[in-house]
């Protein structure tokens, strides 16, 4: 029995060892008093609390004992005591720093739920982070930096390769409601492609519901991201060469694309399945229809693999057709 509490002690942390042997002889050393004293200590109570105020040398003056053999207890209390109680503060400190520093530095699992997951630290996913904070809770992954590079607001950071299941279970991938996936500029486009892939296999093979939206780079990769369970993909460089070849056409200053994605913040470009109201009817008439009775602006018209933008007036809306559109949530 003996040996099993020994074990069971020794088994606990320093701090917890600490702080039960200060108060075992915080206790013994106010019995002790107690019983030396009994005038002057009238109860354990009294002693304990002069052994505490004692030990911690503070010394309220209260109780305080007179006698020779009060006086030497006194002084081994000081001499014992007081180094197991600096010993557990100091620890407590140390214990505080050390996990304040786990934090910063990405090595404490999420304990939390419903948040968003974001892959890579580089300007987009600082943008996107920026964004998000206000009503999210967010959790960024990444193996490249030493520190949480936003300390304020709900940002965890999680710092390890996003395609191994340690990381994934630490950003708690089981409990998070969606995952953005940024490109690694640091690798060539097929390898940061292959990245992306393998980070979504990952990703789907622990929790295969969660959402995934994907930055790909090559077109020759995005069947491939699709096969690996991405819900969403973003073809960055085909929406930098939209943005470039609009410069180009455009003869104004100021880029009216970039303008438009800027402003787009908040709100949602999205495809709208067309509902039977609307069907036969002409692109004008349905356009002032949703604009009127759901504020959603009414930009184009994908049919099939055709995508058509301000189309004529007079096209009509057909079944099966999904109408790309502009709407504040």
């Amino acid at each position: 029995m003996t040996n099993q509490l020994y074990f069971r002690f020794v088994r606990l942390p320093i701090l917890a060892r600490i702080l039960v042997i200060a108060a075992l002889m915080i206790f013994l050393f106010g019995s002790a008093i107690h019983f030396i004293e009994p005038k002057n200590f009238p109860t354990v109570f009294d002693g304990v609390w002069w052994a505490i105020i004692t030990a911690s040398t503070v010394g309220y003056g209260d109780y305080y004992p007179v006698s020779t053999a009060g006086r030497l207890t006194a002084m081994f209390l000081l001499l014992v005591g007081t180094g197991f109680l600096s010993s557990y503060f100091i620890h407590l400190s140390a214990a505080t720093v050390t996990k304040q520093n786990a934090y910063t530095e990405g090595r404490v699992g999420f304990k939390g739920s419903g948040h968003i997951i974001i892959i890579g630290w580089n300007e987009r996913s600082r943008t996107i982070i920026r964004s998000l904070i206000k009503s999210e809770s967010v959790v960024l992954v990444d193996d490249t930096l030493g520190s949480n590079p936003i300390r304020e607001g709900n940002v965890h950071f999680i710092r390890g390769r996003a395609n191994k299941d340690e990381t994934l279970l630490n950003a708690r991938i089981s409990t998070a409601r969606k995952v953005i996936i940024t490109s690694d500029q640091n690798l060539d486009e097929l390898q940061a492609d292959m990245n992306t892939i393998l980070t979504l296999l990952a990703i789907k093979g622990l929790n295969p519901d969660i959402r995934c939206i994907a930055e790909i780079q090559t077109s020759e990769q995005i069947n491939n991201a699709r096969r690996a369970g991405a819900d969403e993909l973003i073809p960055a460089n085909a929406l930098t060469s939209a943005v470039l070849m609009n410069s180009i056409a455009s003869a104004d200053v100021v880029d009216p694309l970039l303008d438009l994605l800027g402003e787009l913040n908040g709100k949602r470009l999205t495809y709208i399945e067309a509902e039977t109201t609307l069907m036969d009817k002409k692109f004008e008439e349905a356009s002032s229809f949703l604009l009127r009775e759901r504020n959603i602006i009414l930009i184009g018209i994908k049919r099939g693999d055709d995508i058509i933008v301000n189309p004529t007036r007079n096209i009509k809306i057909k079944f099966d057709d999904q109408l790309l559109s502009i709407s504040s949530g």
